[in-house]
């Protein structure tokens, strides 16, 4: 078990805020809604018309009716809210983690603003179009960014264990340790683990290696750790130990409204949009879309990669002439340092640093590898390392010799987001499923270096890049790159 588990001990009966936590944050949440499309929507009125009284006119076939800004700004607000409640945008499934709720944010907000057009067309409404215009994108930022603010206060009160679902894993011992460390690994997501129900003796006490406690997995057992740990979740984690019946009898047996199943399947590092679920004849079929790595979708990463490549290039010149300038001056040896790589589909290339090392800094990557004890593992990593120039662990530290990289992206060698490239002895360490990672370009950042960086396992990193090659999409680009400049801003361990 991860260290993880081991420093979250859940305690039986300890307070998460108690079980109304989720209509506590969805009414904190539709305040914040409120006051956010009263200040943005009266603000755009008083902008754009002034205090003096406005008004629009509904023109009929034989007489037009006037009616006043105010009045309709107080409309736009109550369909917004209205909206954003039907859409979703507070139920706690979207809470905390995932774009799904600025995406419903987004839904809602675009569906207003097409309604209002139409009745607006329909009834001859003369409506001021600077009006609308600027309130209905900036009322949608606005709600957006005031999300992500309560968002982030979220994380931290999950990190300490409040607003989360208590969950009590049910399954063998082998899937439910796997799922414990799953949870573990990203609280923020709002799923605490305070209790197990697996087919072994509960005279064990806990889980091995953690803190959770081990009870009986029959129906009677789990509605005991329900009980004991105040519970309001169980994750069904696997299905050999509860056929279909015994999973309905669990299913009625729950209190409606405030206890939850979930029901965890065999697929894993799928992301949403490859799933689909169709119920055929009572059985919930789950479609999983084959990931393909060609067509538009290698098209759209190409352009992205050249004009973002293109812009960063001529942005950032200044300062790579800078770094350039202090690498010559502080080092003997040349300012850039070529490296051969393994890029896709196994094609070598050689990937531009600026030079953070003395010279022939190579012929000593063996000896400190076999020092450490790592030399067997597929990520060369020296702690401490000794070769270091005096300039280069500053460079190190905040990335900054991975910059002239932009060049081996430009040119289709690389691209700005990707499984970072690794030298040919890695490679040859890889087993069939490491060899994944070459099906798309090498990326500048990846998601294991926005993850932990160089503190990750080999493991956990080589899960991380496949999700990724599985999973591509250009918002998980952009998501990643913002990570990226945020980790670089604010470096907690080795560089990339």
């Amino acid at each position: 078990m991860t260290e993880q588990l081991k420093s979250r001990p859940p305690e039986v009966g300890t307070s998460t805020g108690g079980r109304d936590w989720r209509a506590k944050y969805a009414r904190r949440l539709a305040i914040s809604d409120l006051v956010a499309l009263i200040w943005v929507v009266f603000g755009v009125q008083i902008a754009w018309f002034g205090f003096d009284t406005q008004n629009l006119s509904i023109r009929g076939e034989i007489h037009s009716l006037a009616v006043s800004y105010t009045a309709v700004s107080i409309l736009i607000i109550a369909s917004w809210m209205l909206l954003l409640g039907i859409y979703g945008t507070r139920g706690y499934r979207v809470l905390g983690t995932g774009p799904d709720e600025y995406k419903l944010i987004a839904n809602a907000s675009i569906r207003l603003f097409g309604l209002l057009a139409i009745a607006a067309f329909l009834l001859h409404i003369d409506v001021a179009r600077g009006y609308i215009l600027i309130a209905f994108p900036l009322g949608a930022a606005v709600l957006v960014f005031s999300r992500w603010i309560w968002r982030q206060w979220l994380r931290g009160q999950r990190q300490n264990g409040s607003y989360s679902s208590r969950v009590i894993l049910l399954g063998s011992q082998e899937s439910v340790v796997r799922i414990a460390r799953e949870l573990a690994r990203e609280p923020y997501a709002g799923y605490l683990v305070v209790g197990a129900c697996v087919p072994v003796d509960a005279s064990l006490g806990h889980l091995p290696g953690s803190q959770i406690p081990v009870f009986h997995d029959g129906l009677e057992g789990v509605h005991i750790a329900l009980k004991a740990t105040a519970a309001d979740t169980v994750v069904v984690t696997s299905k050999q130990e509860l056929p279909p019946d015994r999973m309905r009898e669990l299913s009625w047996s729950l209190e409606p409204g405030q206890q939850h199943l979930i029901v965890v399947p065999s697929l894993t590092d799928i992301s949403g949009p490859r799933l689909h679920t169709r119920p055929v004849a009572g059985l919930p079929l789950i479609h999983v879309e084959t990931p393909r790595y060609e067509g538009s979708k290698q098209f759209a990463k190409r352009t992205f990669d050249v004009i973002g490549s293109g812009a960063l290039l001529i942005l950032t010149f200044p300062l790579m002439l800078v770094l350039a300038i202090m690498v010559r001056l502080t080092s003997a040896g040349p300012v850039f340092y070529l490296q051969e790589r393994i890029g896709m589909k196994g094609e070598p290339f050689h990937m531009l640093k600026f030079r953070s090392m003395r010279v022939n800094a190579d012929a000593e990557l063996s000896a400190l590898l076999e020092a450490q004890g790592t030399d067997d593992r597929p990520l060369f990593k020296v702690q401490n390392d000794p070769r270091l120039t005096r300039v280069g662990g500053f460079l190190r530290k905040y990335s900054l010799d991975e910059f002239p990289q932009l060049l081996n992206v430009f040119r289709g060698e690389m691209s700005l987001v990707g499984p970072r490239p690794q030298r040919e002895g890695e490679v040859a360490l890889y087993d069939s499923s490491a060899h994944r990672r070459l099906f798309v370009k090498p990326g500048m950042s990846g998601p294991w270096q926005v993850s932990g960086r160089s503190n990750l396992s080999w493991e956990d990193s080589i899960r991380l890049d496949l999700y990724y090659v599985e999973n591509w999409s250009l918002a998980g680009d952009l998501v990643i790159l913002w990570r990226t400049a945020r980790a670089v801003a604010a470096p907690n361990g080795d560089a990339f």
